[in-house]
Formats: C-alpha cells, structure tokens, sequence
C-alpha cells in the first residue's frame, strides 16, 4: 500500500479510538448514542478549526494582527507598518488534513445516526 494512505488510515483509526476512549470514560460505557455524540463534537472542532486555519490563510486577518502588532511594539526597535509581516505568512498550517478527517469522521456519524435512527 502506499505509504499516505497508510498513514492516513492510521490516524483515521486513531481518531476513532479515541472518540471511543473519550465516550467511555465521559459515559462510562460505549453505546451507538454515545459514540454519535462524542464524534460530532470532534468532527464539529476538526472543521471548524480548519475553516479558522482557511480564512487565516485568505488574509481576512492580516491588518487586524498588523494593526495590534504595531499598537503594542515598545521600545527603540519600533518597525514600521509596512514592516510587519501579515499573519497569512507566518502561520504555515495546512488545513486539508483537517478537512478530510472531519468529513470522514462526520460521516461515520452520520452512517451511526442512520443506524440509530432505524
């Protein structure tokens, strides 16, 4: 097998094992109701979080986190404004990762709901 996929799968089954561990230690048992919820909360903060890390790449931040860096600089070393770099370029973080496990762990939610449900 190729070796992303590999990875991929690992840290796919990992994520599942830890929704279980949590649902078993915040319910004290694992049941499909149990297990719904607890994916949907880390599926909910794996695509959040990746919709934060887009629109700090899209640059919707840039002057807010160059305006704050300008105001609170003290001393003999104050750079100008054109010298600060916009916080698009300083965080580096790939969100696709995120997207993909939040999807997938969504829809093993969703697949658990449907079961649930009938």
């Amino acid at each position: 097998m190729n070796y992303q996929l590999k990875k991929r799968l690992l840290i796919l089954v990992f994520t599942q094992l830890v929704i279980i561990l949590i649902s078993f230690l915040n319910y004290h048992k694992v049941s499909l109701l149990s297990y719904i919820n607890i994916s949907f909360y880390f599926s909910a903060g794996l695509l959040l979080t990746s919709l934060l890390v887009f629109t700090i790449h899209s640059g919707f931040y840039d002057v807010i986190s160059r305006s704050f860096s300008y105001a609170f600089q003290r001393g003999q070393n104050k750079r100008r404004f054109d010298e600060i770099p916009p916080l698009s370029e300083l965080v580096t973080f790939n969100q696709k990762p995120l997207v993909f496990y939040g999807l997938i762990n969504a829809l093993f939610m969703l697949i658990a709901l449907v079961i649930y449900y009938f």
